[in-house]
């Protein structure tokens, strides 16, 4: 594995600080990595231009890169193209599952809305899979989620947003 490489799979193990069983590369933050003179670049796009971890995120990178050695750290920020739900990658959507948070359906990016605009489609319980599921509420603890609850097992659980 050359440093560029190395760069990308230390940046991309980070773990996401608002939904701790997925990392920030399977979440399709982490865009770019590479070394410029020295300088390992790490270049990630936020899931809301407002996100409250970014920060956190950003600080993450830089310990566990330099945990292995990397001393001159930057990390840049893009905002464009827009981050999707359509990113997060099938390993992290499994463990989304795993961990009790409904993994997001296509968020249909850059297809027009036909009219009626409807709903987007309810989650799957991602405890029993049922698909008898209904919204608490459309903002969860983080901005990324909502809260359900499964009409058949009865339990909550949180549900990432397409976008």
């Amino acid at each position: 594995m050359d440093e560029t490489e190395r760069v990308h799979a230390v940046a991309s193990a980070v773990m996401d600080p608002e939904l701790p069983v997925v990392t920030i590369g399977e979440l399709g933050i982490v865009r770019e990595a590479t070394i410029s003179d020295g300088r390992a670049i790490v270049t990630i796009t936020p899931t809301y231009s407002g996100c409250p971890a970014m920060d956190v995120i950003r600080a993450d990178i830089v310990s566990a890169l330099r945990r292995e050695g990397f001393g001159d750290v930057e990390i840049r920020t893009v905002y464009a193209p827009a981050w999707t739900t359509d990113w997060v990658s099938d390993s992290g959507r499994r463990k989304l599952a795993a961990g009790g948070i409904a993994p997001p359906g296509a968020a249909a990016v850059g297809r027009r809305p036909v009219l009626p605009l409807l709903p987007p489609p309810a989650p799957v319980c991602p405890r029993c899979e049922s698909v008898a599921v209904a919204e608490i509420s459309r903002f969860g603890p983080t901005a990324c989620t909502s809260l359900w609850r499964c009409l058949d097992c009865a339990e909550p659980f949180e549900h990432m947003k397409a976008h």
